[in-house]
């Protein structure tokens, strides 16, 4: 007889917080570096293409004791039906027995550890002295993103918030962020930056020394020349093939970093740079920088790319933090396999 926990939707989100996915991503860097995890080869299916897909990404965290695996399914037309668009789900195994340990809904699980992976790529490669972060992506991540970077980031001052594709969205989308961050941030002492709508995404650019792009471009909106000395840019967008955010020129001349470097040669927003010639493909893993085994920003006046594709090992270590949270507060359910 195995025993599974199940967390749904609500019960990750009375137990997870910004502090607790932030630590949870940055050990499944640090794990991934040190090799002690794996990324096994993702799967991408269609059932209808341009209408109904899914895909699987999976890997084993050994200093957890875990391995695990998420399925995203986006099935287009079920908002006509009354369904969301996607579902995700998460299922979390003993890395010694197989046995099953953990099923969780793994859409608010994404929001967070997408968040935090975006923050820490800021947390180590931008400036110490930056005020100014730009957000270009005003979709379901944007408070998270913006949080789990107020949160690592504490000197940032003000906070712009942009809508590439519609700049005359930003103002609402801003106004309903917001209170987003404000409840995110609650339990980490509050937000201590001033959120605005970007004047235009030129000119917050230009001003801003931290940028964080999260959207489904597949044309780069983020010209080379708005980009400042100094200027860190998270890019979290691009997680397929052709998606693309950042003027390819970025790349000839900044300090690239990476969650996985194949992931982000084929998938990720280094994928059009390097396969049209600009980019050598030169990336250091963020894992390296946070465990010293490689440094980070080389100067004050570089400008660093942290393209996060996003990985299995990120929902793993998440998932495995909730389940010891909801052991030891008695959350969830727990089904009798």
């Amino acid at each position: 007889m195995t025993e599974l926990t199940v967390l749904n939707g609500a019960a990750i989100e009375g137990l997870l917080t910004i502090p607790m996915a932030v630590e949870a991503v940055e050990q499944a860097y640090v794990e991934k570096s040190k090799g002690d995890a794996a990324l096994w080869p993702m799967v991408f299916h269609e059932f209808d293409p341009g209408h109904a897909d899914l895909d699987i990404k999976s890997g084993n965290l050994d200093g957890l004791g875990f391995y695990g695996l998420k399925v995203v399914s986006w099935f287009g037309a079920n908002p006509d039906k009354g369904l969301p668009a996607l579902y995700g789900t998460s299922l979390l195994f003993d890395l010694s027995t197989g046995a099953p340990k953990a099923l969780l809904n793994a859409g608010p699980i994404t929001d967070f550890r997408t968040g935090a992976a975006g923050a820490i790529g800021a947390k180590y490669l931008a400036r110490p002295d930056a005020k100014t972060l730009l957000m270009a992506g005003t979709g379901a991540l944007a408070p998270y993103l913006i949080a789990a970077t107020l949160y690592l980031l504490p000197q940032l001052e003000t906070v712009y918030v942009a809508n590439p594709h519609h700049p005359a969205q930003s103002a609402a989308a801003c106004a309903a962020i917001v209170p987003q961050v404000e409840k995110l941030l609650a339990p980490c002492g509050g937000c201590h930056a001033e959120i605005l709508p970007a004047p235009d995404l030129e000119t917050a650019a230009k001003h801003s020394q931290v940028i964080l792009t999260a959207t489904p471009a597949r044309q780069p909106f983020l010209k080379a020349e708005w980009v400042q000395p100094g200027t860190h840019i998270s890019c979290v967008g691009a997680d397929m093939s052709g998606k693309q955010e950042v003027d390819g020129a970025l790349f000839a001349s900044a300090q690239v970093f990476g969650d996985d470097t194949a992931q982000c040669l084929s998938v990720g927003e280094c994928e059009v740079p390097y396969k049209t010639g600009v980019f050598s493909g030169n990336i250091c893993e963020i894992g390296q920088v946070i465990t010293g085994a490689a440094a980070g920003r080389a100067a004050d006046s570089d400008i660093t790319i942290f393209d996060s594709t996003g990985i299995a090992l990120q929902d793993i270590a998440t998932a495995a933090a909730l389940l010891q949270a909801a052991q030891k507060t008695g959350q969830g359910q727990t089904v009798t396999l």
